[in-house]
């Protein structure tokens, strides 16, 4: 190996996995659930929270159960993944569902997202419960 292929192996940044939605040692890192907190008083105040990694972003919804389909073709479009709640028991008219994708945190990304699913849920006569945000540790 010449000098110079050792000089970039020593100074190469690690490539790190490409995280997906059903990575299996996911944990939450942040999580907002007061409507009255801003999100990005969640994010500093989490210290296990990564903001140079990906993250997934998971946001919970209460939706009726009409209301499904349409949120998941609105959501598809920005490439969120709608799922049911693994708590999720049939409960008649009104749905628990997340609604999940990677991407890079930030406080304003996480503000606007947050207000986009609770105009749809709202839309469609359901609620936007919170979001969480979950990383693989460290």
């Amino acid at each position: 190996m010449s000098p110079r292929n050792r000089l970039f192996r020593l100074f190469r940044r690690p490539v790190e996995e490409e995280l997906t939605i059903d990575a299996p040692d996911l944990a939450v890192v942040a999580e907002a659930f007061d409507p009255a907190e801003a999100d990005s008083a969640v994010l500093c105040r989490s210290h296990r929270w990564n903001p140079a990694r990906a993250a997934v972003l998971r946001h919970h919804l209460s939706l009726p159960a009409e209301g499904i389909d349409t949120a998941a073709r609105i959501l598809a479009q920005d490439g969120y993944q709608l799922r049911m709640a693994p708590d999720q028991r049939e409960s008649g008219e009104v749905t628990r569902v997340h609604a999940v994708r990677v991407q890079v945190l930030d406080a304003l990304g996480c503000a606007q997202e947050r207000a986009r699913m609770a105009g749809l849920a709202q839309r469609l006569g359901g609620d936007a419960l919170g979001w969480d945000a979950l990383q693989p540790p460290a």
